[in-house]
Order: structure tokens, then sequence, then C-alpha cells
């Protein structure tokens, strides 16, 4: 990116580039969160704020006939699933030298970095604790440990098998606690693997059986009632879950009782769970 996205002003006004700040936090939200990687993120529709509605694209079921001599053709259906963007996230900073921070490019990447990890951290909790209830197949609690990680994934992955979910694309989202357990396991570190990298921005650790293993400590894990203490994995197909998400107002403000500039700006999501039969919780502590 390139100094010329700031113009050269002498006020914040002429400096501060909204939908450029904006695009900014979306892509570095989208490339450090897990939930891209695990939900579908295809939609049809605008966001403008909170409390529009998108259209999720989904796939048509092919029906499997007999052949007898004759074809009947299948006309190819979707069902519409609306999603609605109900929640809303903001920040808002003081900038004592509005001038300098939109002209350092430095200063907007890594004010842009901070605004994008906190967004991350707080819209990825919501949604992780959002979707358990919707779950077709939900656990019992389980005490984990290096000596049955696998076993308990493996249960999942037979849950999933048993209800017919496609082996490509599927996922299990692990505490870091119990990725810990899982290199202590049989299965070692060295066959946690995926590719020779060190783990992807957006927590990405390899490949168990047919999940690609993610990392997250924004998995629910309630502090009160019957699961209090229990982290609620995740391990399912991203056709399971839709999301959708956008940075709708960036903007900045003259602040009057001091000299410095106000930015501040708001994030509306939604999720849903559109298919149950792919998605496995999993109560472990």
């Amino acid at each position: 990116m390139s100094f010329s996205q700031f113009s050269t002003g002498t006020t914040s006004e002429v400096n501060f580039i909204p939908t450029v700040f904006s695009k900014l936090l979306q892509a570095k939200f989208y490339k450090t969160s897990v939930l891209p990687a695990i939900s579908n993120t295809d939609y049809e529709g605008e966001i403008s704020g909170q409390g529009d509605k998108v259209v999720i694209r989904t796939v048509p079921a092919v029906t499997i006939n007999d052949y007898t001599g004759t074809i009947t053709t299948q006309e190819l259906t979707t069902s519409k699933v609306e999603l609605l963007i109900d929640k809303a996230k903001y920040y808002s900073f003081l900038g004592d030298d509005i001038l300098k921070a939109q002209s350092d490019i430095e200063l907007v990447t890594k004010a842009t970095d901070d605004a994008a990890e906190g967004m991350r951290v707080a819209v990825e909790t919501d949604v992780l604790a959002g979707v358990v209830t919707g779950a077709t197949t939900i656990q019992s609690q389980a005490t984990i440990s290096a000596s049955n990680v696998l076993t308990s994934i493996l249960s999942m992955s037979t849950a999933l098998d048993n209800l017919n979910i496609p082996e490509e694309g599927r996922f299990i989202v692990l505490s870091p606690e119990f990725i810990s357990l899982l290199k202590q396991s049989e299965l070692r570190q060295a066959y946690l693997t995926g590719d020779d990298t060190s783990p992807l921005r957006n927590g990405k650790m390899g490949i168990v059986d047919r999940f690609t293993v993610y990392q997250s400590n924004m998995l629910y894990t309630p502090g009160s009632g019957s699961d209090s203490g229990y982290t609620h994995v995740l391990a399912g197909h991203p056709k399971a879950i839709s999301f959708a998400s956008q940075f709708t107002n960036t903007e900045t403000n003259r602040m009057e009782s001091t000299f410095g500039d106000q930015i501040r700006g708001l994030k509306v999501y939604g999720s849903k769970v559109v298919v149950p039969d792919a998605l496995v919780v999993g109560k472990w502590t």
C-alpha cells in the first residue's frame, strides 16, 4: 500500500479516508479469524448496517435414481436462507496528532492490526458461543488427556460419517490446551501435518483424520451451570454455519475537549447454523 492513499492536507477530515481504513480492517479480520475457514461466507446482498438481511447461497441436493431404461431430469432448486445481520461491535480511539498518524503508513497499519485483532476476539467469542446449541450432535461431557484426545476426535468424525457429511473440507476447532494434548498423544507433533510451514495466522495447525485442525482460545466455556468449565469444541463442515460481516461505518471527528481527533468504526455481523447435521459439539475439560 502506498502513501498516495492518504492525502496531504492539514486536517484529519482531508487526510483520513474511511473506505481505505475499513477495507484494511476487513482484510485483516478475515486473514486472522478462524470464522471464514469454518463457515459459509458466500452470500448475496449488501450489508449497510445492523438489521440488514442477506441471502445465503446453498448447494442444491441432487437426487440419485435407479436406471431402468429411462431418465427423469431433476430441476435443481435451492432453499432460501436469510441471515439477519443483528450484531454489532465498535471501536473508538483518540489520535492526538492525526496528521502524523495519517501521513505515516506504519501507524495506520498498526492501528488496523490492533483494531482487527480486537474485533476478531470479540466477534469469534460471540459467534463460537452462539452456534453450540444449533448442532444436531452434542456429545456428553468428557475429561480429555493425551491418552484419549485422539479417540475423542475420532468419535466426532464418526458422528459426521453417520450423518453422511462430506469428508472434504471438514474442520475441528480446539483450544490451545487440547492442541498441546494432541501433540503429546500417540499422534505426536510430527504427524499433525498439512504442510511444512509454521501454523497460519488464522490458527490452522494441520490435519488429523479428515479434519483440518484450527486453534482458538475463544471457544465457548461457560463459567456457571451444568457445563461450567467445559470447553465446547466444534467439529464439522463449513456448510453448517453461515457467517457474514462488514465494517459499515468508519469516520473521524474533531474532539471539542482536546486537541485531537476521534477515529471510530462499527462492524456488523450475523451468524446462523443452517445445516445442524454438519456440526458436532464436544464438551471437553
